[in-house]
Formats: structure tokens, sequence, C-alpha cells
């Protein structure tokens, strides 16, 4: 068995190593991110979905476009710039999207 030192060690930059392993920590605080605002989107259009009172639908329509807009920010930080997908996929209604000034 031979063992190797870390490529830190084998003449790299090692600048170069710690800036690597930096993005790749960024990289996945990202993701985490984009997973947990995609949760409370969905969460709350689903609570939308379900709603059965009037007088409540304000409020829900205002914390669904609240959501879906956290979660399309998230999407473009990350690099995902076309939404048609998940608004299809999620089924966000006109209506959220209205408030977002995409309709």
């Amino acid at each position: 068995m031979s063992v190797r030192p870390p490529s830190i060690y084998s003449g790299a930059n090692p600048q170069d190593a710690l800036f690597d392993a930096l993005q790749h920590e960024v990289q996945g605080e990202k993701a985490s991110s984009l997973g947990r605002a995609g949760r409370l989107a969905e969460e709350a259009l689903a609570r939308l979905a379900m709603n059965t009172e009037p007088a409540l639908r304000d409020e829900l329509l205002r914390q669904a476009a609240k959501a879906v807009y956290a979660y399309f920010i998230q999407r473009e930080l990350c690099g995902f710039r076309r939404h048609q997908d998940v608004i299809r996929e999620l089924g966000i209604p006109s209506a959220v999207l209205a408030r977002l000034g995409a309709v």
C-alpha cells in the first residue's frame, strides 16, 4: 500500500487549493438554500391550494408570492435564469405570478 501526500503539498499553489475548497463550500450552501427556498414555496402554494375561506385568500396569496419570489431569487443566484419549468412543475397559479409582475 502506498501513501500519497495531499495534493496541496505536491507543488500546487496552496492558495488555489484553498480557493477550490472555499468554492466547494459556497456551492454547497447555495444548493442547501435553494432546496430550503423550494420547500417553503411548495408549502405556501399547498396552503393556498387547500384554502376554503375567502377571507384568508389575500393573505395566503401574499405569503405564496413572497415564498415564490424568494425561490426565484435563489434560483437566479445559483445560475438558473429560466423559471417556466418550475412554474409548470409547482403549478404556480397566475394570481401568484401576477403579484410578482410575471404575468
